[in-house]
């Protein structure tokens, strides 16, 4: 029988969230998710909208409720999701230090001090995808993350006035980056949000999923980046199919920052 595990879900922790952590596990588990872990979005930043809706200690608390309730059918780690964690690192570090957190993802939400479809709309001339992959390699180069959240997230937000970034243009950097994220054991996810977009396609796709396993990577998670209690878990099988096509045969969960690996059917 096949492990489901969803290592991206935000609650109403997150700040563009309203659902509900208990109702967000009886969905988890109605979907056959034997382990989620809730990566809410927190940013030190004062001028980023994530900033200061986290309140850790009900966060905590939620979660521990959650681990008691369902401790029999769904084991319920302890994330978060940082934005541009390379920038105020030392803010960032004093802030996580007190915090039992079992697995950190790093994120690029904004480039230029604004969100990535302000920094798209106000640069028209700009290569934007060139422009996110550089600010995506400054946060593998200096932040303490496990993993990379929607590698290719601008396209998110390019994909219909633009178009798709062409992977062999950008290929030479991506590689960098993913060959840094490796020697600092830093790894990827699939994030199957993509699919529920118009952009229908996971971040990262199959070119990227292929180079990360063709230059050694192995840390590998899926994540539905789920806003909402319905979606826990969404296109699991999908994501492994995807992992599988690209070599890989074990996904990863982890506690306490350390990862485990576990055999994709």
């Amino acid at each position: 029988m096949q492990y489901y595990t969803d290592y991206h879900h935000h609650s109403n922790h997150s700040f563009d969230s309203k659902a509900d952590m208990e109702e967000i596990c009886k969905s988890a588990i109605n979907n056959g998710v034997q382990e989620i872990c809730f990566t809410e979005h927190f940013s030190v930043n004062p001028n980023a909208p994530t900033y200061g809706h986290m309140v850790w200690d009900k966060y905590l608390l939620d979660i521990k409720k959650c681990q008691d309730i369902f401790k029999d059918k769904l084991l319920i780690k302890v994330g978060i999701e940082l934005c541009e964690p390379h920038l105020l690192k030392g803010i960032y570090q004093k802030e996580l230090k007190p915090i039992p957190l079992d697995f950190i993802l790093g994120s690029v939400h904004n480039l230029g001090g604004t969100t990535l479809r302000r920094y798209m709309n106000a640069n028209p001339d700009k290569d934007i995808y060139e422009d996110y992959f550089l600010e995506l390699r400054k946060m593998v180069q200096a932040a303490d993350i496990d993993i990379i959240a929607h590698f290719d997230l601008m396209k998110r937000y390019a994909f219909s006035p633009r178009g798709l970034y062409d992977f062999d243009k950008h290929k030479d950097l991506i590689a960098d980056i993913l060959t840094i994220a490796i020697s600092r054991d830093i790894g990827l996810e699939i994030n199957t949000s993509g699919w529920r977009t118009s952009v229908e396609l996971s971040m990262p796709s199959h070119d990227i999923l292929g180079l990360y396993k063709e230059l050694g990577g192995k840390l590998l998670t899926i994540g539905s980046d789920s806003h909402h209690a319905e979606t826990a878990g969404a296109s699991f099988q999908q994501a492994i199919d995807l992992a599988k096509a690209c070599g890989f045969t074990h996904l990863y969960t982890y506690s306490k920052r350390q990862p485990t690996a576990y055999r994709i059917g």
